[in-house]
């Protein structure tokens, strides 16, 4: 009886399964080696300097990144533009002023733009909020080793369309692997070949895709260098005041160890 029990159990539990992988489940994201995982991991400057092309040529047409100031752009262990790069990037932007009731050209001290379409998010905290690799029970350690999971996120949708459509109520959806149930109402944003590079590097669909990735990823985290840094320090600290204290402990018990005392 309880064998007969089990296996139906296990049955309905495939068979659950299935029908969620049917469905389209929670899409397929890949892994990906970017240079800022892991504990000594840091930004490629060069690689968020294209992330940032391909934001501005493809999707600042409908994205915003309203938690961004530009004026990061200059930062070191971020993209490390010159500071006349970042004023002329930032004048090629407009903002309302309401000081002067009309448009004016941003200045570092301003953000980037809001998205400018209702039903297009922000991509300020797109790789954070999209994180994956949690590890087990919360511990954080796949994290430490393998990063967060968002880039890997935005990676795998970009390079996760199929070519096949449908369309359901009036609306156009596009399947991608990558996204949960399969299907995404987003166009394909990337074919490769989109942008050209000054400094010569590939620009197909994968690496195009991954750059992107790696630039919103800074995006959400502008301080993830300096807070590695400190936190190898804390450890290093941590670590010297143990040594310190287990030495000291020994030096003190040293007089009065195997000794018997009357009590």
């Amino acid at each position: 009886m309880f064998k007969k029990l089990t296996l139906s159990a296990v049955t309905a539990l495939a068979l659950g399964a299935g029908a969620a992988m049917a469905a389209g489940g929670a899409g397929h994201v890949h892994d990906v080696d970017f240079s800022f995982e892991g504990p000594f991991g840091k930004f490629d400057e060069n690689q968020l300097q294209r992330g940032l092309q391909i934001y501005t040529e493809v999707c600042s047409a409908c994205h915003g990144l309203k938690h961004v100031p530009l004026r990061t752009l200059a930062d070191e262990g971020g993209p490390h533009l010159p500071e006349d790069q970042v004023r002329a990037y930032s004048a090629q932007l407009d903002i309302f002023d309401a000081e002067l009731d009309d448009d004016r050209p941003r200045k570092p001290s301003d953000h980037f733009p809001e998205s400018s379409l209702s039903n297009a998010p922000d991509l300020s905290l797109m790789a954070k909020a999209r994180a994956g690799f949690h590890g087990p029970m919360g511990t954080g350690l796949s994290q430490l080793f393998n990063g967060i999971g968002g880039p890997e996120y935005i990676a795998s949708i970009l390079t996760g369309y199929t070519g096949e459509e449908k369309e359901q109520a009036g609306v156009t959806f596009y399947e991608n692997t990558a996204f949960p149930g399969g299907w995404i109402a987003m166009a394909p944003p990337l074919y490769g070949e989109d942008v050209e590079f000054a400094d010569g590097h590939s620009n197909e669909l994968h690496h195009e895709a991954e750059d992107l990735a790696a630039f919103l990823m800074w995006t959400a985290e502008p301080k993830m260098m300096a807070r590695k840094q400190a936190g190898f320090v804390a450890v290093t600290l941590l670590f010297l005041m143990t040594v310190l204290l287990y030495l000291t402990n020994k030096k003190l018990w040293a007089p009065h160890k195997g000794k018997k005392f009357d009590l």
